[in-house]
């Protein structure tokens, strides 16, 4: 097909650090218009060659656009990705998807419905060791799942506590998070949406589990959105596990993701900072996937790309779809509504 045209709502960190300078590198890209608010704007549309700047999200949508990428605050992503969705748009819709279960299972119908590519770029989704353990689980070298660990730490302590000196460092951004994204609990600040979103996407999109239920507690230790994260979690199809998650590593340490499945055949351990995926059968046999060093540190150079390829027909893979996203979201939701319960335990779905 000819080159993908492309609108942007959200011209902020995120998108201006890691989403525009990688589509405005394609050649089957071409960019068209982008939305966002501040004086700034003008600039970015220039630096990156869009066609057009507005601060009018109806008029980016209502452009000659085949596709949209959503790197709003977490609170605008399920009006903006259900209006694009109606439009017949392919939407890039950043993570988390939404909020509330009710609204990402929302647009996980409305994806269906619209026939159109909808990915959420959560990176560790397209590692090659993660593609690897989860071709052993679909290969069903462990059996039944029926234990689950999937534990996430960060060094965001700054994201969300109004400092983003260090992740400004870390990719070299010109442009700082916007505060009422990660640190304003209106308009879903904090570790859970803002990373736990990250591991508990990778555990549904590796296993194809689904939560049923969660009894979760969450601490603000000071701040004024949680730092940390812990539920215990039924599954449909009756596993146990346990999530959490902790915003305070310090910085320039590595992030840890922990995914640890006990299944009747056997055990699988994937670990993103020790970088290891291994697989330990009852019947005696032992793998060990080779990962190549760094491999495990966060980016997310594929999915962009992905989106594209998803879209011109160079792939059918997505890793990361409305479907994954939407396991991730209400899981969280029933969690934080959980630890309001006073950690009550709390259906997901």
């Amino acid at each position: 097909m000819s080159a993908v045209r492309l609108g942007a709502i959200g011209a902020g960190w995120w998108a201006t650090s890691n989403h525009f300078p990688l589509f405005a590198a394609r050649k089957d890209v071409e960019l068209v218009g982008v939305c966002g608010r501040g004086p700034g704007l003008e600039d970015i549309r220039a630096q990156f060659g869009f066609d057009f700047a507005t601060e009018d999200a109806d008029e980016l949508l209502a452009a000659d656009i085949d596709a949209v990428v959503i790197s709003t605050p977490h609170d605008l992503h399920h009006p903006l990705a259900a209006q694009a969705l109606d439009r017949g748009l392919h939407v890039l819709c950043e993570k988390p998807m939404t909020l509330r279960a009710d609204q990402a299972w929302d647009l996980a119908d409305r994806a269906e419905r619209a026939g159109t590519v909808f990915l959420v770029p959560y990176g560790w989704n397209y590692k090659p060791f993660t593609v690897a353990a989860k071709q052993m689980l679909d290969g069903g070298r462990i059996g039944q799942i029926q234990y689950v660990l999937c534990h996430m730490a960060s060094p965001t302590r700054g994201l969300f506590g109004s400092d983003p000196t260090h992740m400004l460092a870390r990719w070299n951004s010109d442009t700082a998070p916007n505060p009422t994204t990660w640190s304003s609990p209106e308009h879903g600040g904090g570790y859970a949406h803002g990373q736990v979103t990250h591991s508990s996407a990778l555990l549904f999109w590796l296993t194809g589990l689904r939560a049923a239920t969660v009894a979760g507690r969450v601490s603000n230790a000071g701040a004024a959105v949680d730092l940390f994260d812990a539920g215990v979690v039924r599954f449909d199809n009756g596993a146990l596990g346990t999530l959490s998650g902790a915003a305070t590593l310090a910085d320039g340490d590595r992030y840890q993701v922990d995914i640890r499945l006990f299944g009747t055949e056997g055990v699988l351990m994937i670990d993103a900072e020790r970088e290891r995926v291994s697989l330990s059968r009852y019947d005696g046999q032992r793998e060990d996937i080779p990962i190549a060093p760094e491999e495990g540190d966060y980016e997310c150079l594929v999915p962009p790309a992905r989106f594209i390829d998803l879209i011109t027909g160079a792939s059918q893979e997505n890793n990361s779809d409305a479907a994954v996203a939407a396991r991730s979201v209400e899981l969280i939701d029933a969690l934080l509504r959980s630890s309001a319960a006073e950690g009550r335990e709390t259906p997901v779905h």
